[in-house]
């Protein structure tokens, strides 16, 4: 039986049900909030607040994207979990290098000494102290996904060490990767040098590619095996076409919907209804999928392709390479 490991436990992936592929429920402290204030997420009570809303419209599991060291805190995603109900899967991985200072231990170790580290948050527990100090302290709470980024076109010196250490990592214990590519691009050097690597497509998700709005693009990257997660819809304003409702368009008529899965990306208050922003996270289930079925004449099947099976067979653990489990 298939499984998906969330934060308080592995679950059947059956029981994972509507999926939100590529959120942001906590960002607690660290770089990113020097950058961008707007991206501090550390109340939990306004977190279960706003998953509130989509859980009554159908929202069961959402996937977290802020990885290693930068803004990462198990302790809170715990406890959302738990008050909400809502199934959490919390990530291991590394994000943009400009997210850790210039000796970070991300830019120190080699690929092998990184996938030690990724393994040991999906197999002992993530580091209740974010792998931010001399000193680690194992949860009992797992990773269930690693969040990997790549740079713009493809992947930097540094780049590489990361995505080989997720490739090592997912051999040895059959954990999803999740990647961000840059302004959408990228993601065919992304699934390349993974799947040379080791890495399984059919358990990697590319992020944000519907920003590069290309018929061939995605026909390329669903050829791989690989599966991508949209999450443009909400971002391209009432001004210009839609993008991500052509991308889509297509994907139906290609036979393609099979490998999208949908997030939001909600990574900044001003998303969230719960700080006094738009369009709140139950868009994805409301206003959007009104969307999907008005333009695209989508219909139940459809949708449950998008957010049920498609992330449901994505974040699922897949088969340990021999002698490395």
């Amino acid at each position: 039986m298939s499984f998906a490991r969330t934060v308080l436990g592995d679950i059947p992936s059956a029981e994972l049900g509507v999926v939100y592929a590529h959120e942001h429920l906590v960002i607690h402290g660290g770089r990113p909030i020097e950058y961008q204030p707007d991206f501090d997420l550390a109340d939990v009570d306004k977190a279960v607040a706003e998953l509130a809303p989509a859980q009554a419209l159908g929202l069961r599991t959402v996937v977290d994207a802020m990885p290693c060291d930068a803004g990462r805190d198990v302790l809170m995603l715990a406890d959302i979990a738990r008050a909400s109900g809502v199934n959490v899967i919390a990530p291991s991985g590394l994000h943009h290098e400009r997210y850790y200072h210039d000796r970070h231990w991300s830019v120190r170790l080699s690929a092998v000494e990184i996938a030690e580290l990724f393994v040991a948050d999906i197999e002992e527990g993530i580091d209740e102290l974010d792998y931010n100090g001399p000193v680690v302290k194992r949860t009992p709470h797992k990773a269930g996904v690693m969040k990997i980024a790549g740079s713009t076109d493809g992947l930097t010196a540094r780049d590489e060490v990361v995505f080989e250490a997720a490739a090592q990592a997912q051999q040895r214990t059959g954990c999803p990767i999740l990647t961000h590519c840059e302004h959408g691009t990228g993601a065919l050097a992304q699934i390349e040098f993974l799947v040379r690597h080791g890495a399984d497509p059919a358990h990697v998700v590319l992020s944000h590619t519907d920003k590069i709005v290309d018929r061939a693009y995605m026909g390329e990257i669903a050829a791989s095996g690989a599966r991508v997660e949209y999450d443009q819809h909400v971002r391209w304003g009432e001004d210009r076409p839609n993008g991500t409702l052509q991308m889509l368009a297509w994907a139906a008529e290609d036979g393609l919907l099979g490998h999208i899965t949908i997030g939001l990306d909600a990574a900044r208050q001003k998303y969230w209804k719960q700080y006094g922003g738009s369009p709140g996270w139950a868009w994805l289930l409301a206003e959007f999928s009104d969307r999907l079925r008005a333009e695209l004449g989508f219909g139940d099947r459809e949708l449950r392709t998008l957010f049920v099976e498609t992330p449901g067979a994505a974040y699922s653990f897949g088969t340990v390479a021999a002698g490395t489990g």
